[in-house]
């Protein structure tokens, strides 16, 4: 058996963050409006563009507006037994931290995703701890085929956006404790570096970051199942290590069921960078999980609900879909490495790119935010990059700093599993 490492608390440090009604904090604070399916895509984009120039700047307190748009909704076999994890991915992104509880939804009318179907009641219900009532706010669902034209359908969109900034406009940051943040860890472009300096350094942060209280998911089933034995002497109980055995079989049987060939992992850039096979690519991706006990096993699309500590997130290893579900999680931040180089981001939370090389973080230097390269340069440590990630992950958290993604707002679509 594998010692189970004991970390020592790490204590006074802080972020500004914006507190929701159900406890939860926010790194941002942004209007999300949700569809039911990939019809509305299109009318919603103006509809944000609208928003965007003619109602944002009213509201100086609100950071942006983002269109929750996928290809889900119609088409599909909605009753299947699987499809409750695309329909859970999405509600539970709806309720992300850093959409402050506001629930404003974009429907077809005739799809078969049903806005009470996505967000049934009590999606959104808020306990009030002193009297135990819950209280929910209704449903808010612009239907465009109840509308007379395109111009109508924007102007009902536009003026339902107009309360929810109201609301989120009277929010402010204020000062909570890092054990309020929620971090994703995520590789993507790997090269052979990945596991020699970029995931390392994360791994260091996120034993710092479990140490503050916060909680910090790693991820990626397709890429850590060949270390899967280094998982289950980590977890922090026999159910831990059930739970993780248990996603491994149920993904393996999925990929069995559509003839899926494993080898296709490592990628075509992965080997050109230095990656020979999946396994090296495992204990690389491993790392970024850093030394503490897996407190916690997550079921794809699954939300948090108050877990804390390291959690293993089960996700496919696809960038833009392991970010979809690390959302609906709950995550209010993300981490993410790269060594071939990918400029992937996220426009519902600030995702903090680290190169593995400083050769990538030189040639895309506005599009890297920590060069972790200097490790094999000689220049920087593992443990000192590490802080240097925790520390800026306390500054973008609360606003101060703006990640390169954010400032170029370069964001990937919302994937659904």
């Amino acid at each position: 058996a594998t010692r189970k490492v004991e970390l020592p608390p790490l204590e006074g440090f802080t972020f500004e963050g914006f507190r929701n009604p159900d406890g939860s904090v926010g790194t941002r604070n942004l209007l999300a409006i949700t569809t039911t399916v990939q019809c509305v895509a299109g009318v919603l984009e103006h509809a944000v563009q609208r928003i965007r120039q003619e109602l944002l700047p009213q509201f100086p307190h609100v950071d942006g507006v983002v269109g929750l748009e996928h290809g889900y909704g119609c088409g599909v076999a909605i009753d299947a037994p699987d499809a409750v994890i695309p329909i859970r991915t999405l509600r539970h992104i709806s309720m992300n931290p850093n959409f402050g509880g506001e629930a404003l939804v974009v429907s077809l009318g005739c799809e078969k995703l049903q806005p009470e179907r996505l967000l049934p009641p009590g999606s959104f219900a808020i306990r009030d701890l002193r009297t135990g009532q819950a209280t929910e706010p209704a449903l808010d669902v612009v239907t465009l085929q109840e509308h007379d034209g395109f111009t109508a359908m924007l102007d009902t969109i536009v003026a339902r956006a107009r309360v929810h900034l109201q609301r989120l406009n009277a929010r402010r940051r204020e000062t909570v404790p890092a054990s309020e943040l929620i971090v994703g860890v995520q590789c993507g472009g790997s090269d052979a570096f990945s596991g020699v300096t970029a995931n390392p350094a994360v791994g260091f942060c996120a034993d710092l970051l479990v140490r503050a209280g916060a909680t910090v998911m790693f991820s990626e089933t397709t890429e850590v199942r060949d270390g899967v034995a280094q998982l289950t002497a980590r977890a922090a109980t026999p159910e831990v290590a059930q739970a993780v055995i248990r996603e491994m079989a149920w993904y393996d049987e999925y990929l069995q069921r559509g003839s899926v060939d494993r080898s296709a992992n490592t990628t075509p850039g992965n080997k050109k960078g230095g990656l020979s096979n999946i396994v090296e690519k495992a204990m690389g991706s491993i790392v970024k999980s850093g030394s503490a006990p897996i407190a916690g096993v997550l079921s794809p699309g699954e939300k948090l609900n108050g877990k804390k500590g390291l959690i293993y997130a089960a996700t496919p290893a696809s960038d833009f879909i392991c970010g979809t579900l690390q959302l609906a999680a709950g995550m209010n931040l993300h981490v993410f490495t790269t060594g071939r180089g990918t400029p992937y981001g996220l426009a519902e939370v600030p995702v903090i790119k680290v190169a593995t090389r400083s050769d990538l973080a030189r040639r895309w230097h506005d599009l890297m935010d920590v060069n972790a390269g200097r490790i094999a340069d000689g220049e920087a440590t593992i443990e000192e990059t590490g802080w240097e990630m925790f520390r800026l992950m306390l500054d973008v958290a609360s606003g101060r700093k703006q990640t390169c993604a954010e400032r170029l707002k370069l964001h990937n679509a919302l994937v659904l599993f």
